[in-house]
């Protein structure tokens, strides 16, 4: 995409106001005052009596000589008759361009007038600013404009309204491509980009206000720029930028140096004479840009003091353009190592589907700690982990990270959830004294269809039912994660089939506007809500729930991130599940056979008969070899078999490639070739070894 962006400024057709901004976002041309006559007051002059100080002249006394009392440097002729009344007071002059001076006028008149004071300029020109005071004002003006602004593009576009029209009619605006980052060292050849160009639009303008039948003829300003130029080493336009102090076109060094920076031809549509000025950006370290202010042949020339004026707006921009890049570089660094240590996709674990959402915080806190996992357990069970850590921080992020890591190793041990929090309270006591966090960990038994929740000082979290009604679950609060001596409660509720269990971060249910409690009512209501339009023996699809809910956050910045995950339970039916016992002994593998072969008959599954019962036995043997205590078999029926075999020993099998001479080691290796899947997972109490065959189209 082309980066390049031009814009005009409007010209505004209205007289100038008391106090108008020499930055005016509206672009409005500051015009040249009319100079009160002899005898009148100036606009805005108090008659106030006048105090003369100890050893001075009375204010009323006129030293031959001297001028009058009351007459300053800023007042205006005739101002020692203010009290007098007058009914044709002049207007004001705005703050940008002050009125002349006592004396001052006569000087620009005697020096022709058009340099001074704006005379013989077309209507609707701005004029030039004539004294120091209105060139300190401008500036301040407009670094405040460039300082507003916190990306690139905002800075860029800050510098061009801040310039066009109060003083220079265009400006063009070069950036490095690409633009180092920091400390970065720039690879390759020196190239600019135009980046943005303001103009004002060669218009025509009467009292009366627009003219738009008649069609101004074009200017040159308006063909000025190519959009890219390479800087060779050595040439003019190297040299000009090495200097980095803003110069005149006219000079020998600039004038060649336009050719190379606007491209063939260019340089003849720059004004003549002391009308246009290139201005190097420098940043902290190295040139990052150029920046050209033009103005038409009409109006009068810069003067020397606006390269001091040029000097200040460069320094300004390409500091804050040195400090945009390297912010949003940081901004990104930390938005990807967040996004990566969150989950790319979710498992489908056997009777719960899932949907989970993230958004990241406002911009100008979008670094967060919030994280949502789930892990699949051993016996088709899953855990269902939401996390918060305080602060918005890359360190926030990292910690992150670390405990989401440290909850996934907890999980694959199969601990309890009021262990898993323990164990990751002790983690963050390790990682320092002020790293805290808040999380719920929960464990999902879809053969049992109960659900046990273990809290950390998290938001409780809602259970939608199936036909409709929303509650928030009754769970021990806890303690934050980090806070260290304290002990974790679980509870053990039920989780009928589809029903629908949401886990999310406080920055759902929390803000500035309202509190944690009132924002977990609306969540309530809005799910109950949501669930009556899909009526009450149908749950509301997954996906569009999770949306329907981040709706009511509302517009505008959000102050926290937000993490979301929804599981709908499903459940397996008792009449899809299949347990038995075997005790460890050399008959168990052929009643693992015979067991297997009926349930299989009983759902209809009879062409999985010799998979099944191969598989079976291989895996059984190896269980009865080494356990001392009975072995549980299961099969589970869903979209897929699945087989589990679970004993108390806690070593895994490793799969390995057996050799001529071995008698044993190839039950792994032919489980491997038939099942689908098949893996081991490690328990409190020993280990299961589970293997999923596909299940076969109903007629």
């Amino acid at each position: 995409m082309d980066s390049t962006r031009v814009t005009e400024q409007p010209i505004s057709f209205e007289r100038p106001q008391t106090g108008a901004d020499p930055a005016d976002p509206r672009g409005a041309l500051l015009r040249s005052p009319v100079p009160p006559s002899a005898g009148t007051p100036a606009a805005g002059t108090a008659a106030l009596p006048a105090q003369a100080r100890p050893g001075e002249t009375p204010p009323d006394t006129a030293v031959p000589g001297q001028e009058p009392a009351g007459v300053t440097e800023h007042s205006q002729p005739g101002a020692e008759h203010a009290a007098e009344p007058d009914t044709h007071r002049p207007r004001p002059a705005p703050e940008g361009v002050p009125a002349p001076a006592a004396g001052e006028q006569e000087h620009a008149e005697a020096a022709g007038g058009e340099r001074r004071t704006g005379q013989g300029l077309p209507p609707g020109r701005p004029t030039p600013m004539r004294r120091d005071g209105d060139r300190l004002r401008f500036v301040g003006a407009a670094t405040r404009r460039i300082a507003r602004g916190m990306d690139l593009d905002e800075i860029v576009m800050g510098l061009c309204r801040a310039t066009v029209p109060t003083f220079a009619d265009a400006i063009l605006v070069y950036l490095r491509e690409p633009l180092p980052v920091g400390d970065e060292r720039p690879i390759g050849p020196l190239v600019l980009r135009l980046r943005r160009t303001d103009r004002i639009p060669a218009e025509r303008d009467t009292e009366g206000g627009f003219m738009p039948p008649v069609q101004p003829e074009p200017s040159g300003l308006d063909a000025v720029g190519a959009e890219t130029c390479e800087v060779r080493p050595g040439s003019a336009l190297a040299e000009v930028l090495r200097g980095v102090r803003p110069v005149f076109t006219d000079a020998p060094a600039a004038r060649a140096a336009l050719p190379e920076l606007l491209g063939d031809g260019g340089g003849f549509a720059v004004p003549s004479g002391q009308r246009a000025i290139l201005a190097p950006l420098r940043g902290r370290r190295r040139v990052i840009g150029a920046a050209l202010f033009l103005r038409r042949p009409e109006r009068p020339a810069f003067e020397a003091d606006d390269l001091l004026v040029a000097a200040q707006l460069a320094t300004h921009s390409a500091l804050g353009i040195d400090k945009a890049v390297l912010y949003g570089r940081e901004a990104y660094i930390a938005d990807e190592l967040q996004r990566t240590m969150l989950p790319e996709t979710l498992p489908r674990p056997t009777g719960v589907r899932l949907a989970a959402r993230y958004l990241p915080a406002a911009e100008t806190a979008r670094v967060g700690g919030d994280w949502y996992d789930a892990i699949p357990l051993p016996g088709s069970r899953v855990a269902l982990v939401v996390g918060d850590v305080m602060g918005h921080s890359m360190t926030s992020a990292a910690i992150m990270g670390q405990l989401r890591t440290t909850a996934q190793t907890l999980a694959g041990l199969d601990l309890p959830p009021q262990e898993v929090l323990h164990h990751l309270d002790e983690q963050a006591q390790r990682l320092g004294i002020d790293r805290m966090a808040t999380c719920l960990y929960a464990v999902y038994d879809p053969v049992s269809h109960r659900i046990t929740i273990a809290n950390a000082g998290h938001p409780p979290p809602v259970l939608l039912h199936l036909g409709g009604r929303a509650e928030v679950l009754r769970v021990p609060a806890g303690a934050p994660i980090g806070v260290g001596g304290v002990d974790f409660e679980a509870v053990e509720l039920d989780a009928p089939a589809g029903a629908t269990l949401l886990l999310y971060t406080d920055g759902l249910v929390e803000s500035r506007l309202r509190d944690v409690w009132t924002g977990i009512e609306q969540l309530r209501e809005k799910l109950a809500a949501t669930a009556q339009l899909t009526g009450p023996d149908h749950p509301p699809p997954l996906e569009a729930l999770c949306d329907e809910v981040l709706d009511m956050l509302g517009p505008g910045d959000r102050d926290d991130d937000i993490a979301l995950l929804a599981a709908r339970f499903d459940g397996i039916a008792p009449n899809d599940v299949a347990y038995w016992f075997l005790e460890p002994e050399d008959a168990a593998p052929g009643r693992a056979r015979r067991l297997a072969r009926r349930a299989l008959e009983r759902w209809g599954l009879e062409e999985l008969s010799d998979s099944v019962e191969l598989l079976v036995s291989e895996v059984v043997t190896n269980a009865v070899r080494y356990a001392t205590r009975p072995v549980t078999l299961r099969l589970l029926r869903t979209n897929v078999l699945r087989c589990e075999v679970g004993d108390d020993v806690p070593q895994l099998p490793r799969l390995r490639q057996a050799r001529a001479t071995d008698e044993g080691g190839r039950g792994l290796l032919l489980v491997n070739k038939v099942a689908r899947r098949w893996g081991a997972t490690r328990l409190s109490t020993g280990k299961v070894v589970w293997f999923e065959l596909g299940v076969p189209p109903a007629p």
